[in-house]
């Protein structure tokens, strides 16, 4: 690429999906930069247009559309590139959207620039993806977008072959980051004052398999968070979703004893009944998870649990589901992030019998996310009168300030911008009639 061509050049980035999306659009965005491009918001005029794509919901599929054309109409001679897991499971779809010039694979998007040679839009969407064998090399990433949080990528692909998943479709084999550059970019996170790091990837418990396609990693998920717990200037250090049967004893102990890993853990669980883990191919019974969430709660009695579940499965019946509910009640969790289930393209269970009318999948989801709303609550209300410590975000929510308890306790206190990315003891004082959770500081701010 000549680099006179892309001087003073914008560049904008859209990301859908998950954590793991973000850390990587950051990673793409500084390769940008070190090209000479400047970086500017999705709804300002550039010259470039990014977007991160996901394949998890339908939805998501459907909002590339209307992202295309946002960025058309901002700048109707931009160049726009596709990336990410849609890009990969399904280029040709998204190279016939009207308006895109380049679609890259789970391999090309860490090479982007190298793509562009100038910035003239071609007559159709042109396509580099790799076949998905391919992708058994690793990108680190982490993202620095929110001033008091980042997103730090350790693991990427999935071995597993649930059976309504298109993650290892997209994403490839199991790899891991190494220890080394881990905590390099931990250090890095550390020096520019962000106060809490959130471990990502797609099955981060499968740290340490493949350290590059399948060569033997030297370190396991333990010692990993064990050498991150050592990382100096880290205030906090977050583990976002780990699977129950990776999720083992010794690393719950460490987070219980542990400086900066917090005392809140997202569980996958996806059905409460045994036989539909089964037709998923999850890897684990029900017996176990109630095991991890009794072990969590032995040694951190306020952790906060999250649940990942999936209603509407094929062959999930009302006694099924009732399963789940009651299975889920009786849990003591703190939330749920439920999902509807969406047939996904070359997965075994799209090929299922006995498909859950929409309907009735929209009707167990609303039960379930009711559910969840009364689980937070009595998980809030059991905090009332605890002593915890807050980082403040960064955001003016209508004259407020929220932030979050170590233990994943939202709080709201009227706006002032001396707390922002500040952490704070504080005692929890009352539910607020919008089922935030309202404080005393331990100590006066100084005026």
């Amino acid at each position: 690429m000549e680099m006179k061509k892309v001087m003073n050049k914008k560049v904008a980035f859209y990301t859908l999906g998950c954590k793991l999306n973000f850390s990587e659009t950051s990673t793409i965005a500084r390769n940008f930069k070190n090209e000479g491009f400047s970086r500017v918001d999705f709804s300002e005029n550039a010259d470039i247009y990014v977007i991160n794509t996901c394949s998890v919901t339908e939805n998501a599929d459907k909002r590339f559309k209307t992202i295309v054309k946002q960025a058309q109409k901002t700048n109707p001679d931009a160049f726009v590139v596709a990336v990410g897991c849609y890009a990969q499971l399904k280029p040709q779809e998204l190279a016939d959207v009207n308006g895109v010039d380049l679609v890259l694979g789970a391999t090309e998007k860490f090479k982007i620039t190298d793509y562009i040679n100038d910035l003239s839009k071609n007559d159709f969407g042109q396509v580099y993806s790799c076949d998905i064998e391919e992708a058994d090399f690793y990108v680190g990433s982490y993202s620095t977008g929110d001033r008091t949080r980042a997103f730090l990528k350790v693991q990427d692909g999935c071995d597993y072959k649930c059976t309504y998943c298109t993650i290892p479709l997209a994403r490839g084999i199991s790899r891991s980051d190494t220890m080394q550059n881990v905590i390099k970019n931990a250090k890095e996170i550390s020096e520019q004052n962000i106060k809490e790091i959130v471990l990502t990837g797609v099955n981060i418990g499968d740290y340490g398999k493949g350290e590059f396609g399948n060569k033997k990693h030297e370190h396991s998920f333990l010692d990993l968070v064990t050498e991150l717990d050592k990382v100096e200037g880290i205030e906090r250090l977050r583990i976002s979703s780990i699977e129950p049967n990776l999720l083992k004893n010794e690393t719950i102990s460490l987070v219980s004893k542990s400086r900066a890993f917090v005392p809140h853990f997202h569980v996958p669980l996806q059905s409460g009944s045994n036989d539909i883990l089964k037709k998923m191919k999850r890897r684990y019974m029900r017996e176990l998870y109630v095991d991890r969430v009794k072990k969590i709660k032995e040694v951190m009695p306020d952790a906060c649990i999250g649940v990942d579940v999936i209603v509407g499965f094929p062959g999930e019946t009302d006694e099924h589901f009732l399963e789940t509910y009651e299975f889920l009640n009786e849990l003591d969790i703190s939330y749920l992030h439920v999902f509807t289930y969406s047939e996904r393209d070359n997965t075994e269970a799209a090929k299922m019998n006995d498909i859950v009318p929409k309907k009735i999948r929209s009707k167990r989801s609303k039960m379930l996310r009711g559910l969840s709303v009364k689980k937070r609550r009595a998980f809030y209300e059991s905090q009332i009168g605890n002593s915890r410590t807050v980082l403040f975000e960064s955001e003016n929510k209508e004259g407020y300030i929220h932030g979050f308890t170590e233990n994943y306790v939202k709080v709201k206190a009227p706006w002032n911008p001396e707390l922002v990315n500040t952490v704070h003891e504080v005692e929890l004082t009352e539910i607020d009639v919008d089922g935030l959770v309202r404080f005393e500081f331990k100590k006066e701010l100084a005026s």
